[in-house]
């Protein structure tokens, strides 16, 4: 049914994701499908990479752990934007595009006041996309 997964992830924050991580691990062994982690970051130094480059192989070296650790195939993509916090659901409908995936698999928040003023970034993939788009509480 699924041939490709696609997992946003944040870097900074993988221990709260975990079930998201796990769901998605659980439905590409099921379909035996490919998983793709997504990362978005910006072109300047952060915290976690001081380069695109450097920040790309944090992603890569994480999408392989994790495909070794839960029995499945994996891949990474950056995607590079110049403001992710503000430009988060552009970025990651590109890597919907740019991917291929047919599912998309995102930890989420519980809801709360604001989500009555901005659509959750899961909720405006569902709307702007033909993929499945899956939401995980943690």
């Amino acid at each position: 049914m699924f041939r490709k997964i696609m997992v946003p992830v944040d870097l900074r924050h993988t221990e709260s994701m975990q079930k998201a991580l796990s769901v998605a691990a659980d439905l590409a062994r099921h379909y035996s499908a490919s998983v793709c982690y997504v990362g978005v970051t910006g072109s300047e130094p952060s915290e976690l990479a001081h380069r695109p480059e450097e920040f790309a192989e944090k992603l890569k070296k994480f999408a392989e752990g994790e495909a070794k650790e839960r029995g499945h195939t994996a891949t990474s993509h950056m995607v590079i934007s110049h403001d992710p916090t503000t430009e988060l659901d552009d970025a990651l409908s590109r890597a919907l595009a740019e991917t291929g995936a047919d599912l998309v698999v995102m930890a989420t928040h519980l809801p709360n006041v604001t989500d009555y003023i901005w659509a959750s970034h899961g909720g405006t993939l569902a709307m702007h996309s033909n993929a499945s788009v899956m939401l995980v509480r943690g």
